[in-house]
């Protein structure tokens, strides 16, 4: 942002942040960096004290803590309650984005029914649609297509050759990163006499506030109702969403997994990178799954759940998968001789 200062002192810091300065607080960091490579003009962070030798050996101008770090070096130092979400508030400080430059550029195609906030940016060959409505301080980025009907809110930032097909909706500070697709049509289809026939997606896509999408993550319409991102979700790169899906508040989804149609994911879910989600799944608030979990049914209490098998030499890999083909005929067998066992039990009483 302009006007911001390229330096900081420990007390401007925590004037604006919260926090405890321990040491000088004219302290002054021009940058953020890791424990190992932080040097005396850059501000690092302690979230884990099992890393508290690495401090001893710092060359941080300064570093966050938290509180049962307070004593833990003579470096100057703010306390606070997570380290890591201080430190990157301060990188947030550091490294603001970049200005919206108001207007459109000569190149973007835009229709004369579009209404677009003065204060919003349009970058260059962005395509605007009929009837589409851009927020104050909203920057849609190049190459970009927003289609007919399409409605972004404040201080949204969609990055370069991102797509928005028709009648979706986009709340304000959205954050979507190249190559993502929204509202293309969900994979419905149904057969009659041995051909594919074409379900119409009839759905929109609604995005609520501070969602962040990142890059070539696809999101389908809905069929009939809508598929809902709800507010402070966040995804990563990769990520495939089936129609009619709805993601609570304030869920991670890592890279790389794929969630089938009409699947409900609670609040505060975290869902680790290549995990897949089968359709109509309905998963509770506050579930976390590991990476690569295959998730085929509805999870109904909190907790951490996993479903991945650790990788091994592939000669013993591909033996116990000959034993796995056998484990249903192992399993029966196994019943018939516990009744058999059960029967003699009962024969002797």
């Amino acid at each position: 942002m302009a006007g911001e200062p390229s330096s900081f002192s420990l007390g401007e810091i925590v004037e604006r942040l919260g926090g405890e300065v321990i040491g000088d607080p004219r302290t002054t960091v021009r940058r953020v960096a890791p424990l190992e490579s932080a040097t005396p003009d850059s501000i690092t962070f302690l979230a884990d004290e099992r890393y508290s030798s690495r401090l001893g050996k710092s060359r941080a101008g300064a570093v966050i803590v938290g509180e049962s770090a307070r004593r833990a070096t003579g470096i100057p130092r703010v306390v606070c309650a997570d380290p890591h979400a201080y430190f990157a508030r301060v990188s947030g400080l550091f490294n603001p984005p970049r200005e919206v430059c108001p207007g459109s550029h000569p190149s973007a195609v835009i229709d004369a029914s579009a209404v677009i906030s003065p204060g919003a940016e349009i970058g260059p060959l962005a395509v605007i649609g009929r009837n589409v409505q851009i927020g104050e301080g909203s920057r849609i980025g190049a190459n970009c297509c927003v289609g007919d009907d399409t409605r972004i809110g404040r201080h949204a930032r969609l990055e370069a050759n991102v797509t928005i097909y028709h009648g979706c909706t986009m709340g304000d500070r959205v954050i979507v990163h190249s190559g993502v697709v929204i509202g293309a049509d969900g994979f419905g289809l149904a057969t009659e006499s041995g051909r594919w026939i074409k379900v119409p997606q009839i759905g929109r896509v609604v995005i609520g506030n501070d969602v962040e999408i990142g890059a070539n993550t696809t999101i389908d319409r809905g069929a009939l109702e809508d598929t809902v991102i709800e507010e402070g979700v966040k995804l990563d790169n990769q990520i495939q969403i089936g129609h009619n899906v709805r993601i609570g508040a304030h869920t991670a989804i890592a890279a790389c997994t794929g969630i089938a149609g009409s699947v409900k994911i609670g609040r505060h879910c975290r869902i680790g990178g290549a995990s897949g989600i089968a359709g109509h799944v309905v998963i509770t608030d506050h579930v976390d799954i590991s990476g690569y979990t295959a998730v085929t049914k509805s999870i109904d209490r909190p907790g951490r759940y996993s479903g991945v098998y650790g990788f091994e030499p592939h000669a013993r890999w591909r033996k116990n998968a000959v034993q796995l083909r056998h484990l249903g005929e192992l399993a029966e067998r196994v019943r018939a001789l516990e009744k058999k066992q059960a029967q003699k039990k009962r024969s002797k009483s």
